[in-house]
């Protein structure tokens, strides 16, 4: 048993991960593919993030019920109850508060960090560092924690957190106090974001102990806690696979940003910049990747001859040969082969689309 107010790793690795088809595919979703081409998942690379910080006995994966093997493929030192299966998508509340009910049952004061699976960083001890001082401002305040990604350009992809900058505003650490969050800005905004200087982007880090979040729950999510309530007693019993079932039927699809950090008053940011991408498309992959002398970002076993600017990812047993190219993706992976312009890659969810409607169910 870790001692109160020790700290906790919840994993979300539950998407498909479908913009980055076809190599995401409903069956093997990215974050179990060695993305980045590094010998390891992004669900392993996640959890080795935190080595030093957070033991193997206080990790916690929630996913897909149909993922439960992969996940225990991927990190075999984690017990089987720690791995939290859910029956249906839901969004990130009903994800979090899972999670939450459950560390909160062995210890109301430890502190919970959540993050996604398929996050990349590229400076890991500036990111351990960031970690520690919000773990350290969670344990002693009753705050609710979100990192926030100093911006290197106008990115209409991220959603942005706008701080308080006076200094009465702010606690110990560099934490700010929030003041808006917006959702993915047009282009023109994301400019006046990123010159107004007070403007972030939000990473969908957050940290907090078990009880702060628990209480914002019933204060702003009541229905999302009534039924976690109602079955409390079960989590960590051989019931709980059934009330969790007939809870996630229960539980609307809401985003914990919406739901609780854009409504709370105990809101805060801490400002970070260890070269972090979400890697959600094939153009976060081009921008994080190694890149060659002409700016191709290769996977794969492949000649290229007068190629720019391209991310190549094809399986290591094919020879790929690519002439003439310039900022394209070229992906193959389980019988299908992508080759779509960088610039218009916003349109593979609509490729997806089509396929499963004229190829059926199997390339999806």
């Amino acid at each position: 048993m870790a001692s109160p107010g020790a700290p906790y790793l919840v994993v979300m690795a539950g998407g498909i991960g479908s913009r980055f088809w076809p190599f995401s595919r409903t069956h093997h979703p990215k974050q179990f593919h060695d993305v980045l081409g590094v010998g390891k998942s992004m669900l392993r690379i996640t959890v080795d993030r935190f080595q030093g910080i957070c033991p193997p006995e206080n990790v916690f994966v929630v996913t897909n019920r149909d993922y439960v093997e992969l996940v225990q493929q991927h990190l075999p030192e984690i017990a089987p109850d720690q791995i939290l299966a859910e029956p249906i998508g839901r969004n990130t509340a009903p994800c979090i508060a899972y999670a939450s009910y459950r560390i909160a049952q062995r210890d109301p004061q430890g502190v919970i960090v959540v993050t996604p699976a398929d996050h990349a960083v590229q400076k890991e001890d500036e990111f351990r560092g960031v970690i520690r001082t919000a773990i350290d401002a969670a344990r002693t305040q009753d705050v609710l924690i979100t990192l926030g990604i100093q911006p290197s350009r106008p990115d209409t992809g991220y959603g942005y957190i706008q701080f308080h900058d006076d200094e009465a505003q702010q606690l110990g650490g560099g934490l700010k106090k929030v003041k808006t969050f917006t959702e993915k800005p047009n282009s023109q905004l994301a400019h006046m974001f990123v010159e107004s200087g007070d403007f972030l982007w939000n990473s969908g880090l957050f940290i907090w102990r078990a009880d702060s979040i628990l209480r914002a729950f019933h204060h702003y999510l009541s229905d999302i806690a009534e039924v976690f309530d109602e079955g409390r007693m079960l989590l960590g019993t051989p019931a709980e696979k059934g009330f969790i079932q007939q809870a996630y039927s229960r539980c609307r699809n809401i985003s914990i940003d919406y739901g609780v950090m854009e409504k709370a008053d105990n809101v805060y940011v801490l400002p970070a910049d260890f070269g972090w991408s979400d890697l959600g498309t094939w153009d976060s992959l081009h921008r994080m990747g190694h890149h060659d002398a002409d700016g191709n970002v290769v996977d794969g076993d492949a000649l290229l001859y007068d190629t720019r600017e391209c991310v190549i990812k094809t399986p290591s047993e094919r020879l790929v040969v690519v002439q003439g190219l310039e900022g394209y993706i070229v992906a193959e992976y389980d019988n299908v082969l992508l080759i779509c312009k960088r610039t218009e890659e916003q349109r593979v969810k609509d490729f997806v689309a089509d396929v499963k409607s004229k190829k059926g169910q199997g390339y999806n």
